[in-house]
């Protein structure tokens, strides 16, 4: 049976056609699902896309965090549900609190927009279990608020418990700290990244094919977890 991975749509998404098409690229069926609807509609796993939701008022994510479909995504998650958030969506995940920390501002205050290379430290998630740990790859970055920080007590905490999925590496584009440009939570199921895999999946538009790693082992996730 083909795997179903919803794309979450929230007013200012950006990037949720993008992610369907990664996720239908790398062989499973993309199914919306709109940010007013609690209902996941039995999928399997769930991509909140990059973006400006509800845009970026208050904070980023910290709207989108109240939606509907987020009351019923975040008892999902912390049940085992695979998600991955890209970029706003790791903005939304680190305001439901699904993951520690947060994304501010980037340091120099500009927005960035760049191919970025990026080092694979973790390969233990459901995201990027068909990669290798210390794998350097190359997708496209492209933010304002990316800087993710947290406390120093949570840092050592991230890197203790392997729970650094990427950083950044020949640059660090936000001012990211220990350059962390992805992190997981402890079950490995939730991960949330600043820069774009799904920009990542064809070589017409991408810089690399790099990206279509994330979408293809939560594939592989999937295949491997007792229904």
């Amino acid at each position: 049976m083909t795997a179903r991975v919803g794309v979450v749509t929230f007013p200012g998404s950006l990037d949720d056609g993008d992610a369907a098409r990664a996720v239908r690229i790398a062989g499973a069926e993309p199914v919306r699902l709109w940010h007013g609807d609690p209902e996941l509609h039995g999928v399997d796993a769930v991509v909140l896309p990059g973006g400006f939701s509800y845009g970026d008022y208050l904070r980023c994510g910290a709207i989108a965090r109240f939606a509907p479909v987020m009351e019923t995504l975040v008892d999902a998650a912390r049940g085992g549900l695979p998600v991955l958030g890209i970029c706003n969506g790791f903005q939304i995940l680190c305001e439901a609190h699904l993951l520690p920390g947060a994304l501010t501002r980037n340091q120099h205050l500009h927005f960035r927009n760049r191919d970025q290379h990026l080092r694979v430290e973790s390969a233990g998630t459901a995201w990027t279990n068909t990669f290798q740990p210390g794998q350097e790859i190359l997708v496209p970055v492209k933010n304002g608020e990316g800087c993710y920080v947290a406390d120093t007590a949570t840092l050592d905490a991230l890197e203790a418990e392997g729970r650094v999925v990427a950083r950044y590496v020949g640059g660090n584009p936000n001012g990211s700290q220990r350059d962390i440009a992805a992190i997981t939570n402890a079950a490995g199921n939730v991960v949330g990244i600043m820069p774009h895999p799904e920009h990542a999946v064809e070589a017409l538009t991408g810089p690399s094919l790099d990206g279509l790693g994330f979408f293809t082992s939560v594939l592989k996730h999937l295949v491997g977890t007792p229904a």
